[in-house]
């Protein structure tokens, strides 16, 4: 009975710090979207002033060059929901373990 315990505790110390981590991440996701959002009104402003003053070469560079952000962001976020999946994915195994333990 005291190894069940045990067992348990350390499960839910394990879970405690699972369940930090997924809003540490999701924390991150929302930040990551955030700055892509910011981003997206850059690349918007961009060809708002390409269409009303034509192109020049500083234009097209900082468009490219926002774009270019704007992708690597993505990336950042399909990334970062991932590890989202996973860490919610370990809280489940630790959920099952949990309820594994309880006694009826």
């Amino acid at each position: 009975m005291k190894d069940q315990a045990a067992a348990r505790e350390a499960l839910l110390v394990r879970r405690l710090a699972l369940v930090a981590n997924v809003s540490a991440l999701t924390a991150e996701a929302l930040r990551l979207n955030q700055k892509r959002a910011g981003i997206d009104m850059d690349v918007l402003r961009l060809k708002l002033e390409i269409g009303r003053n034509g192109t020049s070469e500083q234009l097209v560079r900082d468009l490219h060059e926002a774009q270019e952000s704007a992708e690597a962001i993505i990336h950042e976020c399909a990334a970062c929901e991932e590890r989202i999946v996973a860490a919610e994915s370990d809280v489940e195994d630790v959920d099952r373990r949990l309820a594994a333990t309880v006694t009826d």
